[in-house]
């Protein structure tokens, strides 16, 4: 059995983090799914402006889409809605045998929203409304001004995806959206039962840190922090506040693991893999790590549901001077920083194609 059967079997669903009109025509992603046992994906601007900028499948669109006058942002939704679209039709049947818990995609709202509450409920209820698509995350930062902004797109009715979260303390404060949410759905007397995933990013810890730790610390402070993100997040599923929801029919937000691409060049490619597989849980990865996984990733075992040794490990980099809590809020900015670099080049990407086909005609 493949190793990414086995995570399947053992209940972590593996999305893949990259979506491209050629996967999609070429029948890749339906490869992925068939073979790798990929059960969702997730999108951002840096993939889109890659895959703009390296194929030509997007040309035709944007040659059409300017011609009738789109530009900027609302010709790039107009994309990559169609892309997710069809990915989210592809992932259907998951989602419907699986009772909505899988089979998800995820669009990202403007980053330039992230710190803009009132802008990105509405985005995002726009973005939502236009897809058409049960099975079609929206995609919020769990930035201060994402929280309250996730908790209003929640008890609209809004599946989201909450990403940029670096701790367990900002996965706390974007579950508790998540319940605040569902809550005031039961409050009045709608569905509670909506969507959502919260989205740890793992590789960017080790990254930060990679030239002010000894040898043998390289690489163990993201896992850590997964661990004891992981711990938390059992104990909120076990918790009265969560269970009374669970009766009244919530679904639960599932904890993603993102950024698991291992960055190091002299750590195993399947390293986060390896070392993040746990049931309920998902581990979104790029085609080369999905690959590398499907080769030669191993199964070694599963994270413990009390955080195992993550306590004694970020007592380590406490101790060479290393602050968890400060850093976390500094990859969050940084992250913000770089979604927003990000998004400029992709507009930037799409204004020059849009120009260049404009002369070839």
């Amino acid at each position: 059995m493949k190793a990414t059967r086995q995570l399947h079997e053992l209940g972590q669903s593996l999305w893949l983090d990259n979506i491209t009109r050629g996967l999609l025509t070429d029948g890749t992603l339906r490869r992925y799914i068939r073979e790798f046992s990929v059960t969702g994906l997730t999108s951002n601007p840096t993939i889109f402006d890659k895959a703009i900028k390296e194929g030509g499948f997007y040309d035709a669109a944007i040659r059409q889409k300017a011609a009738d006058g789109k530009s900027g942002e609302a010709l790039f939704f107009e994309l990559a809605l169609a892309d997710l679209m069809e990915a989210a039709d592809l992932f259907r049947p998951v989602h419907d045998s699986t009772g909505g818990v899988d089979g998800w995609v995820s669009l990202e709202v403007s980053p330039l929203l992230a710190n803009d509450t009132a802008g990105t409920i509405n985005a995002v209820a726009q973005l939502h409304r236009r897809a058409q698509r049960p099975n079609l995350f929206i995609k919020i930062p769990g930035t201060p001004e994402g929280v309250p902004a996730i908790e209003e797109s929640i008890f609209i009715g809004v599946p989201v995806n909450v990403t940029l979260l670096f701790s367990h303390e900002q996965y706390i404060a974007a579950a508790e959206a998540y319940m605040r949410g569902i809550e005031r759905r039961i409050a009045a007397g709608l569905d509670p039962e909506v969507g959502s995933v919260a989205s740890i990013f793992v590789s960017r810890w080790d990254a930060a840190v990679k030239d002010k730790v000894p040898q043998q610390l390289r690489n163990r402070l993201g896992i850590a922090i997964a661990k004891r993100a992981y711990k938390a997040y059992r104990e909120l599923l076990a918790s009265p506040r969560w269970r009374k929801l669970v009766v009244a029919g919530a679904r639960s937000q599932r904890l993603l693991w993102a950024s698991t691409g291992t960055k190091d060049p002299d750590a195993p490619d399947t390293l986060y893999i390896e070392a993040l597989a746990a049931p309920d849980t998902i581990n979104t990865i790029p085609d080369k790590t999905l690959h590398a996984f499907a080769d030669h990733g191993e199964l070694k075992g599963v994270l413990p549901v009390d955080g195992g040794d993550a306590e004694e490990m970020l007592a380590e980099f406490t101790r060479i001077g290393v602050d968890d809590a400060a850093l976390a809020a500094q990859l969050q900015r940084e992250g913000v920083e770089s979604f927003d670099k990000s998004w400029q080049d992709l507009m930037d990407r799409i204004a020059s194609k849009s120009a260049t086909l404009e002369t070839i005609d």
